[in-house]
């Protein structure tokens, strides 16, 4: 029953040229070089190491790695980090 009302949601998002990301509550990931990342639309950081850093959301978990990662920016679903990034790593909903 969802996976209908997922389809219809995106058949009307593209119907009405909306974004996907708003009406599916979709994340949105802003990686600016290496250095910066903006998660919009999470669910909630699981983990924040210096190293690690795994973020929930409604397509599964994210997990970003590198070193030296710090918040710059924590507010409502809006999630900013700097660090040197590696990886960012889609885990996908089980």
């Amino acid at each position: 029953m969802e996976n209908k009302i997922n389809k219809t949601k995106e058949t009307l998002a593209e119907k009405l040229d909306l974004p996907r990301d708003v009406v599916l509550n979709l994340p949105k990931i802003t990686i600016t070089g290496d250095n910066e990342i903006t998660i919009e639309n999470h669910k909630g950081v699981i983990l924040f190491e210096d190293h690690e850093i795994k973020v929930n959301s409604n397509v599964g978990l994210i997990t970003i790695e590198g070193i030296h990662f710090e918040i710059l920016f924590m507010g409502g679903s809006t999630l900013t980090v700097c660090g040197k990034f590696k990886t960012v790593r889609y885990e996908g909903n089980a």
